[in-house]
């Protein structure tokens, strides 16, 4: 059995079983559907067993599958573990660094923090991703990850920027439409939803308005940000927000509250890395000096 064949085929069986497609894990992996039912057939071949059922809903992991699994998850480790200890060796203010962050940072001047951080170390190289989603540290998925989040649980090292508010808001043209005839708990009223539908959440039971309808559920915060804008609905946003969406107001009768923190996150094993750091310290330098945004009323 080729041993070097096995090494490079495990990241194309892992990311099948964790996906349970092959176009979904080429999407992690890069390259093609095919590529990676290619690679996938010939680790079954080389171990001379199934690790996948394939049906027309996708593929479901054997018995054998199974049984590699925790394996093949053990030799992942051992290689990303490796290769962040070196990394963390590296003392220099160059190469790579990928960074996550949220869809909401769009507004708040986030380009103009990479710019300064580019003018000042132009030997670091930023590979950027901007999404909603918790990027896995601990499989390397990413090496900095800016996450808001009431607390991070996860075993990494974790710097916790500052808190910020949030509110209640709608357009001024939403209210002057709809306000004048809303019912004490909101009836007439709508809310943009967060998250899937289905019975009514306890945010809304919550909220001054329990009888205001959902009209929309959406996982977009973006997304949500620019439809209270346009007048659609009213929502939970932090105050920030209000800084790149115009025309948006506290809702009357509420009150903005501290709500969740921004976190700057990285693997232990990198905290030493002299390019890492930099741009942590550079990141956390920059938000804080943003700290009236976050907070609105209550800085």
């Amino acid at each position: 059995m080729n041993e070097t064949l096995d090494w490079a085929k495990i990241p194309y069986f892992l990311a099948v079983a964790r996906s349970g497609s092959l176009r979904a894990a080429a999407e992690t992996v890069g390259g093609t559907h095919a590529t990676v039912d290619r690679n996938l057939r010939a680790l079954e071949t080389a171990y001379g067993v199934r690790l996948f059922d394939r049906t027309k809903k996708g593929l479901t992991l054997t018995s054998a599958g199974e049984h590699l699994i925790p394996l093949a998850e053990e030799a992942e480790a051992a290689m990303i573990g490796a290769r962040r200890r070196l990394q963390g060796l590296d003392q220099e203010a160059s190469g790579l660094v990928r960074l996550s962050i949220p869809t909401t940072f769009y507004g708040i001047g986030f380009p103009e923090m990479i710019a300064r951080f580019e003018r000042a170390y132009p030997d670091i190289e930023l590979q950027i991703t901007v999404t909603n989603r918790f990027e896995d540290l601990n499989r390397s998925e990413t090496d900095v990850s800016l996450r808001i989040a009431h607390q991070v649980d996860d075993d990494v090292v974790g710097r916790k920027v500052l808190q910020y508010a949030a509110g209640i808001y709608a357009s001024q043209d939403y209210l002057d439409g709809h306000w004048s005839d809303a019912g004490p708990q909101g009836e007439g009223l709508q809310w943009i939803g967060w998250g899937s539908s289905g019975a009514l959440p306890d945010w809304v039971r919550a909220s001054p308005f329990p009888k205001a309808r959902i009209r929309y559920s959406l996982r977009s915060p973006t997304l949500i940000a620019q439809m209270v804008g346009a007048g659609v609905g009213m929502s939970y946003l932090p105050c920030f927000v209000s800084n790149w969406v115009e025309n948006l107001v506290l809702v009357p009768g509420t009150e903005v509250y501290p709500d969740r923190s921004i976190w700057l996150l990285l693997h232990s094993d990198l905290r030493k890395t002299i390019r890492v750091r930099l741009l942590v310290d550079h990141l956390a330098a920059e938000l804080k000096a943003l700290r009236p945004v976050f907070l609105g009323p209550l800085a």
